[in-house]
């Protein structure tokens, strides 16, 4: 392949956003994003894995020029999801945000990205049941996998293949937590370290399969007390987070992801179960003053086949679920191309779009957008960094990460 491909292969453009009069130069115009926060564009960065926090899971300096050259065009940065504690991080080199140490290297991360002008908060993130009981961070946490429920996910229902395990397993099966109100805890810890590390703002990760997703999920949470059960139940455990990271922030400094097809990490219930569960809690999420929800639209890539079947629930999140908020932005995220996010804004179906996979091989992304250049392409044999136990060096870690091409401007 090629080094770079045109910019129709992201989207059906045949004009340029340096145009004024164009659909795609309301990209480029500003939005308040609460009282507190203004984005000089509507050029968001999604939260991307990358796993190059090498060799532990504390952010390097390579991770700082990462996020510093995205940072120049972004108006809103969103971090790959910080992990809010050892237990509960079930691969190596993915970043936390319970110690000192990964404090401070953040706080390099946040002050990069200010000094170029974007906004950045935190995607605070627990994958519960979807862990390894040999994965050197729960292995040092000397704590059991907690889960809603003890109910294993099926293997091949995500991608987490525990490479650096003999035999690349599944997840291991989890312990129930006995009292949830503990790890609402762990995330104002983690809530209370990402403010101390500059961060604008926090996500918190209610999707993808992970906890709080468990906890809504009626598959995953067969619990009898007054966190499972009935939808107020379910709903609990994520509405407590977002209350407790609140306090933390205050209003307008909260934002939430949300993916309401569910199937990835083996997570999905019925149309109506979902509807239903979804339309509570976010009606319930908000009245909490946050900043923003963003809703994953369904994709196929997420959508794994289980025992024959594939396990989402497909539906519109824009028709479904836009009308329930009164307070907080709807963003939404999934694959969308410049032309889409800029239809969608313009006729107010939306407020605001994420790119994700644009970002990883384009840092100036918006440049390419505003005078119609070419994209460059991801170089996917190193879109993550070692996942097998490796330790490679800084060089060999900013391959496919930190060395991709500028485009050449226009005069």
């Amino acid at each position: 392949m090629s080094q770079f491909q045109t910019i129709d292969s992201f989207s059906p453009l045949s004009f340029s956003a340096a145009d004024p009069d164009s659909l795609l130069s309301t990209l480029f115009t500003p939005l308040p994003l609460s009282c507190q926060l203004t984005l000089r564009n509507k050029f968001f960065m999604a939260p991307l894995t990358r796993d190059r926090n090498v060799p532990t899971n504390v952010p390097t300096d390579l991770v700082v020029e990462y996020y510093r050259q995205r940072a120049k065009g972004a108006s809103l940065i969103v971090s790959e999801a910080v992990l809010v504690s050892r237990q509960g991080t079930p691969w190596p080199h993915a970043p936390g945000i319970w110690s000192e140490e990964q404090v401070v290297a953040w706080k390099k991360i946040t002050d990069a990205v200010h000094e170029e002008g974007a906004v950045m908060f935190a995607q605070l993130s627990h994958t519960g049941r979807i862990n390894h009981a040999e994965a050197p961070e729960q292995i040092a946490s000397e704590k059991p996998i907690y889960a809603p429920s003890a109910i294993t996910a099926r293997s091949g229902s995500g991608n987490f293949k525990f490479r650096f395990i003999p035999g690349e397993p599944g997840p291991s099966s989890p312990t129930g937590i006995p009292d949830p109100r503990q790890l609402v805890q762990v995330y104002k810890h983690a809530a209370l370290n990402a403010k101390r590390a500059g961060f604008d703002g926090v996500e918190v990760d209610a999707g993808g399969g992970f906890l709080i997703h468990q906890f809504l999920d009626n598959t995953a949470n067969r619990r009898e007390d007054k966190w499972g059960g009935s939808v107020e139940n379910r709903a609990r455990f994520g509405l407590e987070v977002l209350k407790i990271v609140k306090d933390v922030f205050g209003p307008g400094r909260v934002g939430i992801k949300l993916t309401p097809a569910g199937g990835y990490n083996d997570i999905g219930m019925t149309l109506e179960d979902t509807i239903e569960t979804f339309t509570y809690f976010i009606a319930e999420a908000d009245k909490l003053e946050l900043t923003y929800m963003t809703f994953l639209r369904y994709d196929e890539a997420h959508d794994p086949i289980i025992d024959g079947k594939r396990r989402a629930i497909k539906h519109d999140m824009i028709k479904t679920y836009r009308s329930l908020l009164k307070d907080s932005k709807f963003f939404v995220v999934g694959g969308y191309t410049p032309f889409e996010a800029a239809e969608l804004i313009s006729s107010h179906k939306v407020d605001g779009v994420f790119f994700g996979r644009p970002w990883i091989a384009n840092p100036d992304f918006p440049n390419r957008v505003r005078f119609g250049l070419g994209m460059s392409e991801i170089d996917m044999k190193r879109l993550y960094g070692p996942r097998d136990g490796r330790v490679l060096g800084e060089e060999e870690l900013a391959k496919g990460y930190t060395d991709y091409p500028l485009a050449v401007l226009p005069n």
